[in-house]
């Protein structure tokens, strides 16, 4: 009997979770859309704000699988680490040093799990917004078909930048008379600009692996630890510290004083939202420079070939230590707070909503298992 009540109450807490994360991720998606968006079509002389970001969404798209695995492997690996101190002491009290060892340890384990579903994600939402000219026709090639879609999937070059690439090599030698089936055995002009592929013609899980390789899928892991470390630190011992404070300030009212938090008991759901919120604010503050770095990362099409050449000529990361280790470029220093205030306001109400849903769910669902 005992065993029963115990899985039903690890049910409960689990469908209590899984629907909060759900519900909080399809209800703050749009703002996620807004930052990325702001963060991705911004540059250091020019800034996209919110109005042409929103002028340019066509739709939404992308999932909640990623997000729920993520957000279930940050608040699972805390709860175990923090169930390690609590362990022995007789009040369950947890210091804030310790909460915020216990939520950078747990964001770096969410980092790597959700990577594959936030590349994915990003530039669905990229491309969702993105204006592809039509002027970028295939080539009705048959010969050069097959190579092109063996190095380049799915994409073909302008014709019109092709003849150009033709006009300005032809008053040159060469021993190939047919100067633009010459021009197609490389695979940096295959796209008619000397660029790789857009993130619009590179956003299916099969184009990406098939383009650029296995490894992309987590591409940009370093700034992803550093952003996920930062917020699951700052969150949880901010919320931990919050979290007490309201407890002391209830138990000061009461007569006799209580000896433990547990014999205050326990707090407002509305209120414990409100600090998980605030919280999770203060810690997107905190961390949106990585985030910003991430996303412009995520957003490059490098093609393997390319990857293959910086390995065999021992590329290095460019700019100074500290960025070499969170994986920032140089080039995005002046936009790393780009759309810090909707990420703000993204992670705060996605908090809120989680910790309140859940509480809610949880509290109908043991009672009427009771």
């Amino acid at each position: 009997m005992k065993e029963l009540s115990q899985n039903q109450t690890i049910a409960v807490h689990g469908i209590a979770g899984a629907g909060s994360v759900a519900l909080a991720t399809a209800f703050t998606y749009p703002l996620d859309t807004m930052k990325v968006l702001i963060q991705v079509g911004s540059s250091p002389g020019k800034q996209l704000d919110a109005a042409q970001a929103l002028t340019r969404v066509v739709f939404l798209s992308g999932n909640a699988v990623g997000r729920t695995f993520g957000l279930g492997a940050r608040f699972g690996v805390y709860e175990i680490l923090t169930a390690f101190y609590k362990d022995g002491r007789e009040d369950n009290y947890l210091f804030g040093s310790e909460a915020l060892l216990a939520g950078m340890a747990s964001g770096a384990i969410e980092s790597v799990i959700s990577s594959p579903f936030e590349l994915i994600k990003l530039r669905m939402q990229v491309t969702s917004a993105s204006y592809v000219p039509s002027s970028n026709i295939a080539l009705e090639n048959g010969a050069h078909k097959p190579l092109i879609a063996r190095l380049l999937n799915g994409c073909y070059p302008d014709k019109r930048s092709l003849d150009l690439y033709t006009g300005l090599i032809s008053t040159l030698t060469t021993k190939n008379t047919n100067v633009s089936s010459a021009l197609l055995e490389y695979p940096w002009t295959m796209t008619g600009s000397g660029k790789p592929p857009s993130v619009s013609s590179v956003r299916r899980p099969s184009d990406i692996v098939s383009l650029e390789g296995w490894r992309t899928l987590w591409r940009g892991l370093r700034s992803g630890i550093a952003r996920d470390s930062v917020f699951g630190g700052i969150f949880f011992s901010t919320w931990q510290f919050l979290h007490q404070t309201m407890l002391d300030w209830k138990a000061a009212g009461m007569n006799p004083p209580p000896r433990l938090n547990e014999e205050v008991g326990p707090l407002s759901p509305f209120t414990v939202s409100l600090t998980a919120g605030f919280s999770a604010s203060v810690a997107a503050a905190a961390s949106h420079g990585f985030d910003t770095s991430r996303s412009r990362s995520q957003c490059n099409v490098v093609p393997k070939y390319i990857s293959m050449e910086r390995k065999i000529l021992k590329w290095k990361r460019p700019g100074n230590k500290f960025e070499r280790i969170t994986g920032i470029h140089p080039l995005d220093r002046n936009v790393l707070f780009r759309g810090i205030g909707w990420r703000m306001a993204r992670a705060g109400l996605a908090s809120s909503m989680i910790v309140g849903s859940y509480l809610f769910v949880a509290d109908q669902l043991t009672s009427s298992l009771t």
